[in-house]
């Protein structure tokens, strides 16, 4: 396999025609290196428009919703984001790029060990990796931009205090076969809105079902 024609013909054929045209999202996409996270025996299908399987029954989200996942939140380069769910870490690579610090967390250690070896292979230094579940981080940190990479029931009101006013959240809330991909923009500290982005169907976010929703 030719890697940079096929990483080309991903970015032409998949996020490209999902409306995908940032030229920085598509540059930190380009310079993640895919192939790099995917499992050794899904090697050939590292830029194939498919959920790669992982371990723990959970998946990487296609390219295409991986594409419009970053360029919906509008990243900044002085920014700190906190990714939910490091799963493969190229999420987090491409995080990485566009970003002055991603804070990565996953309750899975697999996940998080595995990928500090990847992102330490590529260089990666802005990167902070931790295993924990995301309501045992410290009531007091906030975040200009949060990343959830797996699906919620519905959207839970306590990553929304985590966010800065200004800041943006990425979240997949549903039950398949239909979920709907939501942009949140917290306006002030009590104010917030929702955007629907699209319809998807993602693995659920691992622990999910131990805490209490809350619903709109």
């Amino acid at each position: 396999m030719n890697l940079e024609e096929a990483r080309t013909r991903m970015i032409a054929q998949q996020l490209r025609t999902w409306d995908v045209f940032d030229n920085q999202v598509l540059e930190a996409v380009r310079q993640s290196a895919r192939e790099l996270f995917v499992p050794k025996d899904y090697y050939d299908f590292a830029f194939a428009d498919m959920e790669i399987p992982l371990a723990y029954n959970q998946y990487m989200m296609t390219p295409k919703v991986e594409g419009r996942l970053l360029q919906s939140l509008a990243l900044k380069a002085d920014e700190k984001i906190l990714e939910v769910g490091t799963g493969s870490g190229f999420l987090t690579a491409c995080l990485s790029h566009l970003s002055k610090t991603t804070v990565s967390i996953d309750i899975i250690p697999q996940f998080t060990t595995d990928t500090r070896q990847k992102l330490n292979h590529l260089n990666i230094k802005n990167v902070e990796l931790h295993t924990k579940d995301v309501f045992d981080l410290n009531n007091n940190d906030q975040f200009d931009v949060i990343a959830i990479t797996g699906s919620l029931p519905s959207i839970d009101e306590r990553l929304i205090q985590m966010l800065r006013p200004s800041g943006r959240m990425f979240i997949i809330v549903g039950q398949a076969p239909v979920m709907e991909a939501l942009l949140i923009t917290k306006n002030t500290n009590e104010d917030w809105m929702q955007e629907t982005l699209f319809e998807t169907v993602v693995a659920p976010l691992s622990n999910t079902t131990h805490h209490e929703p809350f619903v709109l």
